[in-house]
């Protein structure tokens, strides 16, 4: 395969092409050349787009599909379609699937399915047997296998001593660790944030403390044990007070928070619409302000669209029984985009690999090309239309969105829209 992008500008902080406009040309999945301009290659497909920008492709920690055992919400194959249609070249796919991703044969089978797409899939492994919270799940075999996280998608652990086994067993083969910041005996069964909205609309509330007592409690647990813990979206001012202390005093610890919590407020709720039922819930603007400090001091390490696909008949029903959860690969660059300029926005689209053990990739003559294509300047509103997903439950549907992705080139291959 040969690929010629043209008048591409490259946003790379690292590399000596950053902010340039260039040639690149692809071979056989190799960065060969990277020039003012490249003519004169034969047999090659050329790629020449408005405004083209080029970026090392993007992943995302946290993204569920449904297969297998909930198909009718996503398969893989159209999950990665959608990936690399919103410009992810790599994700880490959750273990939310029916039977849970807890075994090596389970890992096997996805990264099976996986094979010569643009985009590659990463497995987090549940940390527990069927992801019940009782037992170890067969963590050394799952990392043998490829999984490059052990953790128990939006459940909790309740016990303790668990966690404890977990990050003292994980250190054995330097396994990362995931926790779900959820106290789920202060949170109950709330819906929402517990606050002024909550108490107004008549929804029981998830109140911040939950969040916020799950944290102190696995700190303190990861400042006995050692190990690596990462916290998946978290959503409260405390929370980020709490983990940049953590840092400080040098416990190894990282967390990443769902664009959607940025962006969205409690305030949304006011119609029942349950596209805004999603766990951890939307919060008050103060959160939002401190979650956004959090990105720009480092405390948070890197975001995530936390997409998951919800089918329309366990979606669109009363709110009280809506599952929770939003799609989110499709709106995350222009949401982003919404708040951080390009290089912000690329650089938290791609800094999350090395916590998960991920190989980097350098953007220069020679390298591997795992690139993402992109015009930032494109301002739209996010529709229907703009959906890949089985599903279609986003909470940006009629959102003003900036920026616009045009595909991935990686492994070889690529998924580009052309004008």
């Amino acid at each position: 395969m040969k690929v010629l992008l043209k008048a591409a500008r490259i946003i790379d902080p690292e590399s000596k092409y950053h902010h340039k406009k260039v040639d690149i040309l692809i071979e056989e999945g190799i960065i060969s050349k990277i020039a003012t301009s490249i003519k004169g290659i034969k047999e090659v497909k050329e790629i020449n787009l408005k405004n083209l920008h080029v970026s090392k492709g993007w992943f995302d920690s946290s993204v569920s599909f449904g297969e297998p055992g909930f198909e009718e919400r996503e398969t893989i194959k159209n999950g990665l379609y959608t990936a690399a249609k919103s410009g992810f070249t790599q994700i880490a796919l959750n273990p939310s699937t029916n039977p849970v991703i807890d075994n090596n044969g389970a890992i096997t089978s996805i990264l099976s399915k996986s094979q010569g797409n643009a985009v590659q899939i990463f497995t987090i492994g549940a940390l527990t047997h069927r992801s019940e919270g009782k037992d170890l799940a067969e963590l050394y075999d799952m990392h043998q296998a490829g999984a490059v996280a052990f953790g128990d998608y939006k459940k909790a652990i309740t016990h303790p001593n668990l966690l404890k086994l977990a990050l003292l067993y994980a250190q054995n083969f330097n396994g990362l660790v995931q926790s779900f910041p959820q106290d789920e005996l202060i949170a109950g069964h709330g819906l929402v944030n517990e606050h002024e909205n909550s108490t107004s609309l008549g929804l029981t509330g998830i109140p911040s403390l939950a969040e916020e007592l799950q944290i102190i409690r696995d700190l303190y647990i990861l400042e006995y044990t050692g190990g690596k813990l990462h916290i998946p979206t978290i959503s409260t001012v405390k929370a980020v007070k709490l983990i940049r202390e953590a840092k400080k005093k040098g416990l190894d610890v990282s967390c990443s928070v769902a664009i959607h919590n940025l962006i969205f407020t409690d305030n949304k709720l006011s119609e029942f619409d349950t596209r805004y039922k999603v766990l951890p819930p939307l919060r008050t603007k103060k959160d939002t302000k401190a979650l956004i400090k959090g990105i720009q001091d480092g405390t948070i390490d890197f975001v995530t669209s936390d997409h998951t696909p919800i089918d329309l008949e366990h979606k669109k029903i009363e709110f009280e029984h809506a599952l929770f959860g939003t799609i989110g690969l499709e709106s995350a660059f222009g949401a982003l985009s919404m708040l951080f300029d390009p290089v912000e926005t690329i650089e938290l689209l791609t800094k999350g690999r090395k916590r998960f053990g991920i190989t980097e990739f350098k953007f220069e003559e020679g390298s591997v090309a795992n690139l993402s294509l992109f015009d930032p300047d494109f301002k739209s509103n996010f529709t229907k239309e703009n959906i890949v997903s089985t599903s279609k439950n986003s909470m940006f549907l009629n959102s003003e969105i900036k920026g616009r992705v045009y595909g991935v080139i990686n492994n070889n291959t690529f998924v580009i829209t052309e004008e």
